[in-house]
Formats: C-alpha cells, sequence, structure tokens
C-alpha cells in the first residue's frame, strides 16, 4: 500500500528560503505586516475568538488566500481594511436573552487583546414569543397537581349537570329500544310531587356525603362559619345571600355535608330549595332529589316546615331560601355587594305562618365567582334582561369567568374563598294572620342582623369589596 506523502512545512528562516528559491518572508507575512494597526489589532483579536483565551497560551492565526481577489481573511474575516472593526456576537446564556457585541482591539498597556463589551449600537430584532407573553389568555400549565385537577373536574360537573343529563335524555330518546321505558318515566315526571311534597323520601345522606363534594367544596375553597348554636327543638327558613350568578355557595353548604352542616348544627335536617321547574327535568330532577333538594314554592315550603321532624310537625328542620332570587343575579357586579331585599317580605309572612325562626346568611365571595355585564355600560342589554325576567320568571345574566385549561375565558368560577357566615336566629311568633306592623319588625330585625354580619366580617373575609352593603328593591 502506498504510504501518503507528507507535506513539508514552509520554510521559516531567510537562508533555507534562498536555498528553495524563495522570496525572503512569506505572502502572508509580507500581507500582516503591510496592512494598519488597526488591522493587526483584528487579526490577534481573531486568534482570541478562535480558542485562544485571554490567560491561554499563544495561538497562530488560521490564515487562507483568496485566489479571486486577493484579500489576506484571518480566521475568516477579511484583512484588506475593507472590514477593519470585526464584530463577533455570542450568547451569554443557554436562553439567549443576553446577546454579547465582542469588538476586536488590543490593549496596549497589557499587551493582551481587549475583554468583550456590551454594543450600545447593537440592534436586535424582535423577541420571540412576545405575543404569547402578553395575550390575555393564560393558560394552565401541564404541571397542575391532580388534586386540583379533580377539583375543576366536580365543579365542571356540577355547573354542566342540568345540560349532560338533558342532553343524556335526549340521547336515549333516540333508541328505539328504550322507549318502552321513557314513556312511563316521562308520565310519571309531569305528575310525581316529589318536589314539593315535603316528606324528603328520595333524600339520601349517602350521596350528600360523598368524597366529590369536599372536592368541590375545595376548589374555592369554602368554609361554614356559625354565629351563634341553633336548638334542634326549633324549625328554622335561613336567608342566603347574595344570589350570584349560580349559588355555589349555598349548594355547598346546604344541599351537601362538604361543609360540615351536620357538625355545626346538629339534629337540625336543612333542605335547600330551588325552582319548581327543575323538578320536571328528566334524570336531572333524580340527581337534586337524592341530594335533598325541594321546590321552592308556597305549598313545598310549608308541607317542610309542617311535616316529618322529631315531633311530626316540622321541628328539628329548616329550609334555605336565596332570597334575592334570579333578580339579584343581575346585581352580582363585583366588587360590590348589592341585596335585593327591600320589598322581599314574602318569606317573612312564610315564617310567621310556620313558626319558624330567621336566620340571616351572608356568603362572602359570592358576587366575585364571575364578572358580567355592567348594566351601566350596556343598558338595553339590562332591560332585556329585566323584562325577560318579568315575563319568564328567569333571567339571563351574560358572564363569564375562567375556564377548565385557562384563566381568563369560560364558565368555569374563578377560585376565589368562600366564607358563607351564618348569622344569629331571630325568634318569631307563629299566627295565622300576621300584621304588617310585625311583618316589617321582623324584617328589620333581619335587615339589622345581615349588617351586623357584614360590619363584623368585612375586614376578613370581604376579599376588596370596595362598595359598602347596599339593599336595593
Amino acid at each position: 500500500m502506498a504510504m501518503a506523502a507528507t507535506l513539508n512545512p514552509e520554510p521559516s528562516l531567510s537562508t533555507e528560503r534562498q536555498e528553495h528559491h524563495l522570496p525572503p518572508k512569506s505572502y502572508a507575512d509580507a500581507a500582516v505586516e503591510n496592512t494598519s494597526p488597526d488591522a493587526k489589532q483584528d487579526n490577534t483579536s481573531q486568534a482570541l475568538y478562535a480558542g485562544q483565551g485571554e490567560d491561554d497560551a499563544p495561538r497562530k492565526p488560521q490564515r487562507n488566500m483568496h485566489k479571486k481577489t486577493g484579500s489576506l481573511r484571518v480566521n475568516g474575516f477579511s484583512k484588506d481594511n475593507k472590514e477593519p472593526h470585526v464584530v463577533v456576537e455570542r450568547f451569554e446564556d443557554r436562553d439567549g436573552e443576553h446577546l454579547v457585541s465582542i469588538t476586536p482591539g488590543w490593549d496596549s498597556k497589557r499587551g493582551k487583546p481587549l475583554v468583550a463589551r456590551r454594543n450600545s449600537e447593537l440592534v436586535s430584532g424582535r423577541k420571540a414569543g412576545a405575543r404569547w407573553e402578553q395575550s390575555r389568555i393564560h393558560f394552565a400549565p401541564l404541571s397542575v397537581p391532580l388534586k386540583r385537577r379533580l377539583q375543576t373536574l366536580a365543579v365542571l360537573a356540577h355547573t354542566l349537570s342540568i345540560a349532560s343529563l338533558l342532553g343524556f335524555f335526549f340521547l336515549l330518546c333516540s333508541i328505539p329500544l328504550f322507549w318502552p321505558l321513557l314513556v312511563p318515566y316521562l308520565i310519571y315526571v309531569l305528575f310525581s310531587n316529589a318536589g314539593y311534597s315535603g316528606t324528603l323520601r328520595y333524600r339520601s345522606d349517602f350521596v350528600r356525603s360523598l368524597p366529590i363534594w369536599s372536592l368541590f367544596a375545595s376548589y374555592f375553597p369554602a368554609r361554614l362559619h356559625r354565629s351563634a348554636v341553633l336548638p334542634p327543638t326549633r324549625k328554622y327558613i335561613f336567608g342566603y345571600h347574595p344570589h350570584g350568578i349560580i349559588s355555589h355557595g349555598a349548594f355547598a353548604a346546604f344541599a351537601t355535608e362538604a361543609l360540615g352542616f351536620s357538625q355545626l348544627f346538629p339534629g337540625i335536617k336543612n333542605t335547600l330549595l330551588t325552582l319548581d321547574s327543575n323538578f320536571r327535568a328528566p334524570l336531572y330532577r333524580e340527581y337534586i332529589l337524592t341530594l335533598g333538594l325541594q321546590s321552592v314554592s308556597r305549598e313545598s315550603c310549608e308541607n317542610i316546615l309542617s311535616k316529618g321532624g322529631a315531633n311530626g310537625e316540622g321541628m328539628g328542620r329548616a329550609i334555605t331560601i336565596v332570597v334575592g332570587g334570579a333578580r339579584e343575579s343581575l346585581e352580582a357586579q363585583p366588587p360590590s355587594l348589592r341585596l335585593v331585599l327591600a320589598r322581599r317580605k314574602g318569606f317573612v309572612k312564610l315564617a310567621i305562618r310556620t313558626g319558624a325562626d330567621l336566620v340571616p346568611v351572608l356568603a362572602f365571595g359570592e358576587n366575585e365567582l364571575y364578572d358580567q355585564v355592567q348594566p351601566d355600560d350596556h343598558p338595553i342589554i339590562h332591560k332585556i334582561q329585566l323584562l325577560v325576567k318579568k315575563f319568564l320568571g328567569f333571567t339571563v345574566p351574560l358572564f363569564h369567568a375562567r375556564g377548565v385549561f385557562n384563566y381568563d375565558v369560560g364558565v368555569m368560577p374563578y377560585r376565589r374563598p368562600l366564607n358563607i357566615v351564618v348569622g344569629k336566629p331571630i325568634k318569631v311568633e307563629q299566627a295565622s294572620k300576621p300584621s304588617e306592623a310585625y311583618i316589617a319588625e321582623l324584617h328589620g330585625l333581619y335587615v339589622k342582623e345581615l349588617q351586623r354580619i357584614w360590619e363584623e366580617w368585612k375586614n376578613e373575609f370581604a376579599m376588596g369589596v370596595t362598595k359598602e352593603f347596599v339593599i336595593v328593591d
């Protein structure tokens, strides 16, 4: 096998160069000597950036000649005085955030190349990803703990419960195989009195105590607080304020055992009331009946408070009414607390007829769970909402909060603390035909107790509410 030929280095001594008929100096050395002092500095500094450190041994720069132009290039940079100031760019960190401009030069005092310095004349392009940082929608990270994911799932399931259960029912209706079961079920739903009978026979303590409700309540998180002990030998009407958009606090505190209602008020069986139309929704009615919900109609309230209990006449029973109703949902404008209560006296009359004590309940943070269209900014929309409430009995608040995978857009409530404070009971004397003076007296005491709760706990639970407690209508 033929040996590879070795290249002899070009002689450097002048005598050896004469023997080989070579000029006294090489073309490269002669070109370096003929360049300007700035070019010599460039030559030396480029040797530094080719791999020579400040404390390293000197290293010869690589040289090559361009055949076409004949200009000398040191480490790939031209030395023909057309590029006397070469700028080298490098990054100080792995993310490329800090770009450093290195201007070659020579420190005559130290006899070393100039160190890297920042160049104020450096012009950079736009930063990649800046639009994502400025976006109004902030997406949830992938590294969310499992517990928080389960909390979100529990709230999402309850929020979409009526839509998902009705959708599942219509899906079953599309399958003829289930028609023999669905037709009798629909007839039963239309004529059933389970939502207002007062017997609570479908109520399940097992369902009310499921771990999913603990996840639901810890999403916000929600807490239930007691101002006074309620003896189980009386019956009660809890007035919940404010309504908010969906009354998540009322559901967590009085439709489940997630917040420990039975431990705070032993011997009292509380029933959360809702619209009677909900008990005509197939499948959804079964869901709320097992949680113990009943209709908010007058017949339903009187049946609950006059039947059952320890003495068979309602002793130890309680109902929870969201007094402001759908009208108050339009007043759920954070950061304010406006209660529709001035002319709401029907629950006071009910308390007098049934002999049930009144218990005010104030939920700090209920209004802050959602944002909705401001009536001052959109007065026409607000008028339409009031008309819908007048003729159809319900409102359609235009609200939004966060989503499942983002923090800015969606129907999921914000993660903001809910503190439900149960006030002191107002004792009521039973009467079949109460006088207007007695009704007004009890209503005044009720409002006074609500104001006491607000004044006593607003600094701890009010969550930045800038407007004071206001009662309207």
